[in-house]
């Protein structure tokens, strides 16, 4: 009997009652049930096979409505709450639209990107100085001439005085090294080297100088440009001297604990695809090292400079094109802007208006600071890395950081990193050591200075006004009232306005004076 139950009969669910004995059963709907032994209900034959589908289809259509309304009733209460949340932020976003902040041209917001303004900056200046040279060629005409360039070096094709100077200066140079040659080798004292070497540099200068001065056929331009070379030629002689004599001492010093002289030991490091032998003391004093020397874009001389591995021809070119380039454009400018600018400058001048000398001082300003910073570029740059991997030279740090410049002394000190560093290391600092205050030890470096920009200017100019000497000076002051009143952007706005201000001044006062000495009055 109890396989003709069935799947229906083992689907019910049946509750036994504890008091009712084992033939007593309750079904879980509530109605009575048959006893152990009795008889299931009874079908007929089609309706018992299907009964029991018909009972399984049911009870599956139940459970998935119930699941259905399940999943609804627990949709419903948990996308609710997020509706609800959504709807008070919103509500609480339209009711405060203001927050603690700062505006962003504050110092307090902390914004520093500043680019969209900077390049504003750039586009006015570009269309400001478009506009002044467009007035300028209106005004003068075009007043660029190739030809008139040979003639600020040349005044007679036969007579190249400015060359034959620079020539010259190869027995300058030859003196040096016999000098230290007779120093390494003892033939000649320590003192007598020193007197040789005071005399061979004070020549040097007086005799170039001297030599400009009494030539007629030296031009402005050619006696700058030669006294230029002299200067730099006095500055390496004298930072020359200097390193063999610290090599002197220091093989004088080690000379009782060690069989060889002080000196690199002699082998070969290779650099890529150039290799370079490191020479020793004496070993350096040669023809082919001192040259090097005084063709490489350095004022401070020692035993082994750093080398590049090769030279990069493709970056020798585009130096090479700037050089150029920059060169026509410099010319270009002068003859086009400033020369007209300094000419119309001088009746001002000499009816002393006041007014209207700001007028041409201001007006000069721009030109002048212009060829001032593409001459840096031309110069610093692209003129000293040239020469410099012509020559394998590895140190390329020429200038600094000094547009950034907050103070004056930070100015000097970064502009021009070879005379920064021949006049720390072979002035300032020997300065020090002698127990010198360090205010006087940088006056004393200012003070050098001057003179230089002096010699450089009044002996080409042939007239002595001593402007750049005062200009040079006065930086002294300007330095320290600047480094003490002035901080950050203000020093820096400081630095600028000395630049742009002060140079103009000068080129004004020495034209001035130029043109009344060699035209006898002013227009």
């Amino acid at each position: 009997m109890s396989d003709t139950k069935g799947p229906a009969a083992r689907r019910r669910r049946t509750t036994i009652s504890g008091g009712g004995g084992a033939g007593s059963v309750k079904q879980a709907n509530g109605t009575k049930g048959h006893d152990a032994g009795g008889k299931p209900p009874q079908y007929p034959a089609g309706v018992k096979a299907a009964a029991p589908e018909v009972s399984k289809q049911h009870a599956s259509h139940n459970g998935n409505v119930g699941r259905e309304e399940s999943g609804k009733r627990q949709q419903q209460s948990g996308s609710s709450p997020r509706k609800q949340s959504s709807a008070v932020e919103d509500i609480s976003g339209r009711l405060s639209c203001h927050v603690l902040q700062e505006s962003l041209l504050s110092s307090a917001s902390g914004y520093s990107n500043y680019r969209g303004i900077l390049n504003w900056c750039v586009v006015m200046l570009v269309l400001s100085n478009a506009r002044l040279f467009l007035e300028n060629i209106i005004k003068y005409g075009i007043l660029v001439d190739p030809i008139q360039v040979v003639s600020l070096f040349l005044k007679d094709p036969y007579s190249w005085p400015a060359a034959c100077l620079i020539i010259v200066s190869n027995l300058f140079i030859l003196t040096a090294l016999y000098v230290e040659r007779r120093l390494a080798m003892g033939t000649i004292s320590e003192t007598t080297g020193r007197i040789l070497y005071i005399f061979n540099l004070t020549f040097m200068l007086t005799f170039s100088s001297a030599t400009v001065l009494s030539v007629t056929s030296m031009t402005p331009v050619g006696g700058v440009f030669s006294l230029g070379i002299y200067t730099v030629l006095f500055l390496k002689l004298y930072s020359y001297q200097d390193a063999n004599r610290w090599c002197r001492e220091i093989r004088q010093a080690k000379a009782k604990s060690l069989t060889r002289s002080y000196s690199c030991p002699n082998v070969q490091q290779s650099n890529g695809s150039a290799v370079h032998s490191l020479v020793s003391y004496p070993g350096n004093l040669t023809h082919r090292d001192m040259y090097y020397f005084v063709c490489a874009p350095t004022l401070c001389y020692q035993l082994n400079f750093p080398r590049s591995p090769r030279i990069r021809k493709r970056f020798l070119m585009r130096r090479l094109f700037e050089m150029l380039f920059l060169m026509q454009l410099l010319v270009g400018l002068i003859q086009q802007w400033m020369v007209p600018t300094i000419q119309n400058s001088m009746k001002p001048f000499r009816e002393m208006d006041f007014s209207r000398m700001v007028e041409r001082l201001l007006k000069l300003a721009v030109p002048n600071h212009l060829i001032w910073l593409i001459f840096f570029y031309w110069f610093f740059h692209s003129s000293m890395n040239f020469v410099a991997e012509l020559l394998q030279f590895g140190d390329r740090e020429f200038y600094r950081d000094w547009w950034n410049s907050e103070t004056v002394t930070y100015f000097w000190a970064n502009w021009n990193i070879p005379v920064h560093k021949w006049c720390l290391r072979h002035f300032y600092k020997p300065m020090l050591k002698r127990g010198t205050n360090k205010f006087l030890a940088q006056t004393a470096v200012f003070l050098v200075s001057a003179f230089f920009h002096e010699y450089l200017v009044s002996v080409p100019l042939k007239m002595f006004r001593l402007w750049a000497f005062m200009g040079m000076m006065a930086q002294v002051p300007l330095a320290w009232f600047v480094g003490r009143y002035l901080n950050g952007n203000y020093g820096n706005a400081a630095v600028w306005l000395s630049l742009i201000i002060g140079q103009p001044i000068a080129v004004l006062m020495y034209f001035h004076d130029y043109y009344v000495i060699h035209h006898g009055s002013t227009k």
